[in-house]
C-alpha cells in the first residue's frame, strides 16, 4: 500500500536527525496520504541506560520523538532547506510501556497545515496495542 519504503539512509536525506537521535529504521508515505514509521528497540540505546536500571522502558518523550520523526514524512516536501521544530504537543497519552525487543509502529495523518505550520495526529503501537498517541504541531524553520 505504500508508495515507497525508506530505510535509515534514505530517511537521513529527509530528516536532519543524526546519530543517537535518528529514531526511525523505516518510514513510508502511504497511498492514502498517511505516514508510517518503524523503530526496533534494540536495548542498547542511550535513553534506556538510566530509565530504569534493571527495568528498561522507552521514555514517553522518546516515544513522542519517534512519532514526530515518522510524521515528518507528511511534510517532507517542505523540509528541504529547513528544520522541523515542535510548535506544540496536545492530548498526548501513554498507554503501555515500551521495552527492549519491541517494535514501535507509528501511523500519523495530517490534520491541517498553513504555510510552514503543520498539525498531525499520531499513534504509536507495539504488536497492535497503542503505547502513545497525541496531536503534534510542527513549524518548518528555514
Amino acid at each position: 500500500m505504500s508508495t515507497e519504503r525508506l530505510d535509515r539512509e534514505q530517511i537521513a536525506q529527509i530528516l536532519p536527525h543524526r546519530d543517537d537521535m535518528a529514531l526511525l529504521d523505516e518510514a513510508a508515505l502511504l497511498e492514502d496520504g498517511t505516514a508510517e514509521g518503524v523503530y526496533h528497540v534494540r536495548g542498547d540505546e542511550f535513553f534506556l541506560r538510566g530509565h530504569f536500571p534493571g527495568n528498561p522502558v522507552v521514555p514517553g518523550v522518546i516515544q513522542c520523538e519517534i512519532i514526530a520523526q515518522a510524521s515528518c514524512m507528511l511534510m517532507k516536501d517542505a523540509i528541504p532547506g529547513g528544520t522541523p521544530y515542535y510548535a506544540g504537543i496536545n492530548s498526548v497519552r501513554f498507554r503501555r510501556p515500551v521495552r527492549p525487543g519491541d517494535t514501535i509502529t507509528v501511523h500519523s495523518q495530517l490534520v491541517r497545515s498553513k504555510g510552514t505550520l503543520f498539525v498531525v495526529k499520531g499513534e504509536a503501537t507495539v504488536d497492535g496495542a497503542v503505547c502513545a498517541s497525541g496531536e503534534f504541531m510542527f513549524m518548518i524553520a528555514k
